[in-house]
């Protein structure tokens, strides 16, 4: 059996998330591929903003299927990043320039608005181009789809002409899920007026569905237009469902706040004569507050923060872990991501594939893992950093050629970045916060007695042999520590600034014992 057979059995009993979701696929297509002879996968955008956080967690999880569908099927496959770039411009966006200007062409397709940066020829093509370089950046392997130019150029006609025919199956869907007055000027199709070129709600009688046909009344006159070939769009659920049948789309994934409206898309594309794709709704971000996220509130976290703190593979780590469940996104989460990332990443080689196949790393590297390990946690190299203060990089790798022998930016260039990445954390977000307290006075009784264990030690003592006396005082009942935690949250409290903290023997090793012995002294002195 080759490796990628070996992957295969194991693939089809994986319970992790992406092989369950790619299973859905195979179940599909079991009867081989599809007419159109490979297996779509879709993203959607809507480009009145820019890519955030979310738009990473979607394509990211969307790649993670498609690559566990890989392994179990040879079938080809495409991921599209389609682009709703034809939605008329509802509201000003709060944070770009030149917003009288925009206010301007409230209702025109984005694509018809002039781009308020001065460097597209319209605002969907700034932000379409936006959206691409953020792919590009992450390496993400999709096809760039415009709404637009499929509008244009005729290649939702044959669908659109099926709207028209179905006309009357997509009202009874949508109409019982909206409000009376909603009720009443209700329209699956939204004609581009030739007037002001605004995209209209106004109520559509169909004429001639073979010949594209409508009626509609623009300014008080009764307009007779084509809605083929961009002369008009589609109210977004109706639009969702045609693209489904117009393009073939197998999985598409949606957060839980959509659940209503692919229900919605998936009764019309059933009665345009398609078969809606398969999906998955993942849970939404939520703040420390437990509040959804939301861009225009700006709560949370933003992609670019968490890139500042963290690299992209805790991120992507982060995504991965139990998508269906409501999660809280700030910068404490960070550090975690980071070491939970390197920890299933160390245990990756020795597992046998079974487990592989569950480990997230397998998904966030499709299989290919990086070589290279971490000497020391990220969580240790924060602790480092926080008693050095205001540290250079230089510095901090002084530290760590003394705890791991060789240690430097070429043989470790991953822990070289992640200093990058504590500096930044520390300098922002620790920092202004910093708070020793004060030890008890048995607290301060069993400072005393670690320093004087401390420098009784031979130079070359282990992070074992430290870790050893730590545990031995913790335990030793003249300090009356209930439990061994109180003991070490008292270390960090006192010496650390922190609730939470490394292995203290670990830390000392790495600090040095005379630094060590310098903080007990200051602790002792506050």
């Amino acid at each position: 059996m080759t490796m990628s057979d070996i992957i295969r059995t194991a693939a089809q009993a994986s319970k992790a998330w992406p092989y369950e979701e790619a299973r859905k696929l195979l179940k599909r297509y079991a009867a081989g591929a599809p007419d159109k002879g490979h297996v779509l996968f879709e993203t959607g955008y809507g480009p009145s903003g820019l890519p955030h956080i979310g738009t990473f967690n979607e394509v990211l999880r969307t790649t993670m299927v498609r690559n566990a569908f890989h392994a179990l099927s040879d079938i080809p496959t495409r991921l599209v990043a389609f682009s709703d770039d034809m939605d008329g411009l509802r509201k000003v966006p709060d944070n770009v320039p030149n917003q009288a200007m925009l206010a301007e062409h409230l209702g025109k397709p984005l694509t018809q608005v002039p781009d308020p940066f001065g460097k597209y020829e319209s605002f969907a093509h700034h932000n379409n181009a936006m959206l691409r370089e953020f792919l590009d950046r992450f390496g993400f392997d999709y096809e760039f789809v415009s709404a637009t130019e499929q509008y244009r150029a005729g290649a939702f006609d044959d669908a659109l002409r099926q709207v028209l025919r179905r006309y009357s199956a997509i009202m009874d869907i949508m109409l019982p899920t909206l409000r009376k007055e909603r009720q009443a000027t209700y329209s699956p199709v939204l004609p581009i007026s030739p007037r002001s070129g605004i995209v209209l709600q106004v109520p559509v009688e169909v004429i001639d569905a073979e010949a594209g046909l409508v009626r509609f009344e623009d300014e008080g006159e009764t307009i007779e237009q084509s809605i083929l070939s961009g002369g008009a769009k589609l109210q977004w659920k109706v639009d969702w469902a045609m693209r489904w049948y117009a393009l073939g789309v197998d999985y598409e994934m949606a957060g839980k706040d959509l659940i209503d409206s692919v229900t919605q898309s998936s009764k019309i594309c059933r009665a345009l004569g398609g078969r809606p794709p398969e999906g998955f709704n993942y849970e939404m971000f939520l703040d420390e507050k437990g509040e959804k996220i939301s861009k225009s509130k700006g709560n949370g976290l933003s992609l670019e923060q968490w890139l500042t703190y963290g690299p992209q593979e805790s991120l992507s780590f982060y995504a991965y872990r139990e998508p269906k469940k409501a999660k809280q996104l700030h910068m404490g989460v960070i550090p975690r991501a980071v070491d939970e990332y390197w920890q299933f990443r160390g245990n990756y080689p020795k597992q046998p594939v079974e487990q592989q196949l569950g480990n997230p790393v397998h998904h966030i590297h499709d299989g290919k893992l990086p070589a290279g390990e971490l000497p020391v946690t990220f969580g240790l190299l924060l602790n480092l950093v926080g008693v050095m203060g205001d540290a250079t990089r230089e510095q901090v790798w002084g530290y760590l050629q003394n705890y791991v022998p060789g240690a430097s930016a070429e043989t470790y260039p991953e822990l070289d970045a992640l200093i990058g990445h504590a500096l930044a954390y520390h300098r922002d977000f620790v920092a202004p916060t910093l708070k020793r307290r004060a030890p008890e006075p048995n607290e301060a009784a069993a400072l005393t007695r670690l320093d004087e264990q401390l420098a009784a030690l031979p130079e070359n003592a282990s992070a074992e042999d430290i870790q050893n006396i730590v545990y031995a005082i913790g335990k030793d009942e003249t300090f009356g520590f209930a439990e061994l935690r109180d003991w070490f949250k008292a270390l960090y409290q006192t010496l650390l600034g922190a609730d939470q903290g490394p292995r203290m023997g670990s830390f000392i090793a790495l600090y040095g014992v005379a630094n060590s012995r310098r903080l007990i002294a200051e602790a002792l002195a506050a």
